[in-house]
């Protein structure tokens, strides 16, 4: 079964929000989203691990513009690529559908906890010699989130 990640997200916000609503409730907001945050973050770690092991390619434009692709299906992101080489891949998402979900159910900061946060993580998946770096999301308010990535050189 091949669910769209869109889709998937969706159907993990009917648990996780209102787990993670409790958690906020009896830990405290900030331990319980550093807890969420941690969990998480194993998980998506390894998913990037997952990512960078099957994809039989060096070139780390063509390996992001996959993993954006699937990301992306559905309709679920509005994207520009800025940069795509051997060596770096660098897009801004412009519309999210992630993110509007999250705004319907009026839980704009859940959504950065669960969807945007786990981009850091993933990222550390890739490897040491994978910089990447975003400064802003639609999630958050921003009008659009910039995602870029790069392969460090001996001289970064």
């Amino acid at each position: 079964m091949d669910v769209p990640v869109i889709q998937q997200a969706k159907i993990q916000a009917q648990v996780l929000v209102p787990l993670v609503k409790a958690l906020q409730a009896e830990l405290g907001e900030v331990r319980a989203n550093d807890l969420v945050r941690e969990a998480l973050g194993d998980i998506y770690r390894r998913y990037g691990e997952e990512i960078w092991r099957t994809k039989n390619e060096k070139n780390l434009g063509k390996i992001m513009a996959s993993g954006l692709a699937t990301f992306a299906r559905e309709d679920a992101l509005d994207y520009r690529v800025i940069e795509q080489s051997q060596d770096a891949f660098e897009f801004d998402v412009t519309g999210c559908r992630y993110a509007e979900f999250y705004k319907e159910l009026g839980e704009p900061e859940l959504g950065f906890l669960l969807v945007c946060s786990a981009d850091f993580p993933m990222a550390e998946g890739f490897g040491p010699d994978i910089k990447f770096m975003r400064t802003q999301t639609i999630m958050q308010g921003a009008s659009h989130c910039d995602f870029r990535y790069k392969r460090l050189t001996e001289t970064d």
